[in-house]
């Protein structure tokens, strides 16, 4: 790939964000690091790089990639407000001003963040999810529906394990209602409960655009928890390093998964990233119900991207070092997505673009 100018663009606002806890890795200053990482490892691709930090002040941004004219826009812009639903919103105004941006376009990061949306949609084409899925806007509304306990109850709108906790999984209506309302008074938003799946769970990594590559399978291994705190990804599991979750939940790859079931949770997995409108890459988080069958939990578009964890860990695995991890980023930013027009609404002059010219359009299978 020639050299290109490179914007790697962040959410640098911290007024609302959460107060971390100690050992809390999700916090703005390791963020920050991680932005620094990524943009040493495009330079030593020849890449030229400047890192922008938005705090949301769209104007100013417009004018710095006025000045600066870059090629492509890296997005590693991330929500930081509970409900917030600005990560589609800026990737739509990339594109109005005409620019590539990598990862998935708008809708699709809006429909991965509206998980009930993203749910009722792969359910219709077909992909299996969780039973008993459900969105709840009101307490008194856990009385309409007929339960099977146990149940997962988690905020509607939220990613990283945001609201997920030891009391996310309810074994009767009392706790049922009792963290429904938790979850509509602390973060402002509907409730998602679903029935809880008592299998394996598996990140399933994606790399590429009108191509997609699945890297190898990864477990998450809760066999080591302590009896009581369940077997999910809370938040702590994630991000903050003192706690048992944290210490006691490990990730297995590549994951040893018999090839017949392996090939079905990658099919399953394709499926609901196309179903979505994922490009460039993703995450899909999916778990084996009591017959041991995958359903799709989540699909995560623009998925963290840190050096040695997460996707880039899968990649590794697949023989992918995480320069050129980026650097397929950025390939499938300018290779797609398919039938986005370029068209942009804005006065701006972007540095010609290296976007190769395409291919007569062909239809894109997808699953109906």
């Amino acid at each position: 790939m020639k050299r290109l100018k490179v914007a790697v663009v962040y959410n640098s606002y911290e007024e609302a964000q959460h107060e971390a806890v100690p050992g809390d890795s999700s916090s703005g200053h390791h963020l920050r690091l991680m932005i620094r990482r990524m943009a040493r490892t495009l330079r030593s691709l020849g890449h030229d790089v400047a890192i922008i930090h938005l705090a949301g002040d769209l104007s100013s941004l417009q004018r710095k990639l006025n000045r600066l004219r870059p090629h492509v826009i890296f997005n590693q812009y991330d929500d930081v407000v509970h409900g917030a639903l600005y990560e589609m919103r800026f990737a739509a105004f990339i594109r109005m001003l005409g620019y590539p941006i990598t990862g998935s376009p708008a809708l699709a990061l809006g429909l991965s963040r509206d998980k009930y949306m993203a749910l009722s949609l792969m359910k219709g084409a077909g992909i299996p999810i969780p039973a008993s899925t459900t969105l709840l806007e009101r307490v008194s509304e856990v009385n309409r529906h007929k339960w099977h306990f146990p149940l997962i109850v988690h905020p509607g709108q939220e990613h990283a394990g945001i609201g997920m906790g030891r009391d996310s999984v309810v074994d009767t209506k009392k706790a049922l209602r009792e963290k429904v309302g938790e979850v509509i008074g602390a973060y402002k938003q509907p409730a998602l409960v679903q029935g809880f799946l008592p299998g394996r769970e598996f990140n399933v990594g994606i790399l590429g655009g009108r191509k997609l590559r699945v890297m190898p399978l990864a477990e998450v291994d809760y066999t080591r928890l302590p009896q009581g705190i369940p077997p999910i990804m809370s938040y702590a599991a994630k991000w903050v390093e003192s706690s048992v979750e944290f210490k006691r939940t490990r990730v297995i790859c590549p994951a040893r998964v018999e090839p017949s079931l392996a090939a079905l949770i990658n099919e399953t997995a394709i499926k609901a990233f196309r179903v979505i409108g994922g490009w460039g890459y993703g995450r899909v988080d999916i778990r084996l119900d009591e017959d041991g069958l995958p359903r799709v939990l989540e699909v995560n578009c623009n998925p963290c991207l840190d050096e040695g964890i997460g996707l880039a860990r899968s990649a590794e695995r697949a023989g992918i070092g995480y320069p050129d991890l980026l650097q397929e980023v950025i390939r499938a930013a300018f290779d797609g997505p398919p039938y986005d027009i370029h068209l942009p609404i804005f006065t701006m002059k972007p540095a010609a673009s290296p976007r190769p010219k395409r291919a007569k359009p062909h239809p894109v299978r997808r699953p109906v």
